[in-house]
């Protein structure tokens, strides 16, 4: 059977014309009724005298999302746990915000993240992923406005999975984001980034996760810098903005005593001259058993400060669901990597959508 949240909106009805021998306009409406209004009514003119055809389209497609185990708030901060996998819904000044993930766990080990914790346990599919954004926007009910791959894994380290996904979330017959609202995050993999460069639509967004001054600091807090150094880094994010559309997000964990003195800062903007770039500082968010803090917010407003009068646009992130684990790095469910080991996982009730 044909799972609809794999595909684009023709890559759906040619199928099922492969499948069925007709019927390719109707798989189309059948494709736009779901993404956009979040179930099939079939109350179109063209299924008037196709009831028959329906069926037939319904029954050969399958139509489920993971079941809802927990929805927690704090506040209006909403994160989301499908299955296996968590997506956190954030109120921001200019609409919702989605942060999806694109793994179960991540194998880059950051220490200042959670998710790195808990190792990598699996890739999640296109699927997997399409569906986090139905079930906040169609089940949840949440107006969301931009999407950020900033969840648990590495974007990256599942490109095909992620690349395919956008494609099914930009595409005009179904959801219909613009490339200006999706986000996607990485700790830095060159060849992926000069990839990406190559193949990416220019007005996706790339955002880096840089973390450091130099790289002492970085080889201390992310191991993929033993593999890329920041020259290495940022060879790729020039070849990167080549292209003239594009502009960096550098994002930038502050973390007290490591990271956040102000020569740290004067040294990541001699690192980042020459970009175009903003940087997203954003205060370290403990984790269940943290060994780092964040900065006094006297110390993050001085760090801020000194980038902008270095000629830096920089944005310092506000915290939001700190308090029920939904915030940057702090994803990931530590019982759950034992529940793998120990292969005693629950199989997942799907919801099926009408």
């Amino acid at each position: 059977m044909l799972s609809i949240f794999r595909c684009t909106q023709k890559e759906y009805a040619e199928a099922l014309v492969k499948q069925l021998g007709r019927g390719s306009r109707h798989a189309a409406l059948v494709y736009s009724e779901l993404f956009r209004k979040g179930e099939i009514l079939g109350v179109t003119p063209a299924f008037k005298t196709a009831k028959k055809l329906l069926e037939e389209i319904k029954s050969a497609t399958v139509f489920e999302l993971p079941q809802a185990i927990r929805h927690i708030e704090e506040g209006k901060t909403r994160k989301f746990l499908l299955g296996e996998v968590e997506a956190v819904a954030i109120p921001m000044a200019a609409g919702w915000t989605l942060c999806v993930s694109s793994q179960v766990g991540c194998r880059m080990g950051c220490a200042f993240c959670q998710t790195g914790k808990m190792g990598l346990l699996r890739n999640l599919t296109a699927e997997e992923i399409v569906a986090q954004v139905f079930y906040a926007v169609h089940v949840a009910k949440i107006p969301i406005r931009n999407l950020v791959f900033m969840g648990m894994g590495e974007p990256f380290d599942n490109y095909e999975e992620v690349m395919r996904t956008i494609r099914v979330l930009t595409d005009p017959g179904g959801f219909g984001f613009g490339p200006r609202h999706i986000s996607v995050s990485t700790s830095g993999r060159v060849e992926e980034i000069l990839r990406f460069a190559q193949e990416a639509d220019p007005a996706l967004n790339l955002a880096v996760s840089v973390n450091a001054p130099n790289d002492a600091v970085r080889a201390r807090l992310m191991p993929i810098n033993d593999t890329y150094s920041m020259q290495d880094l940022k060879q790729a994010l020039e070849v990167y903005l080549q292209h003239p559309r594009r502009t960096l997000l550098a994002e930038y964990v502050l973390i007290k005593d490591v990271n956040d003195s102000l020569q740290a800062a004067e040294e990541l903007a001699a690192y980042l001259q020459g970009l175009r770039v903003k940087i997203n500082v954003i205060p370290y968010n403990p984790g269940t058993r943290g060994i780092f803090a964040p900065p006094h917010l006297a110390q993050q407003e001085a760090f801020v400060e000194r980038l902008r009068a270095l000629g830096f646009r920089v944005l310092l992130r506000s915290t939001h669901g700190q308090k029920i684990m939904a915030a940057c790095g702090q994803l990931g469910d530590l019982e759950l990597r034992k529940q793998y080991r120990l292969k005693h996982l629950a199989a997942n009730t799907p919801i099926h959508v009408r």
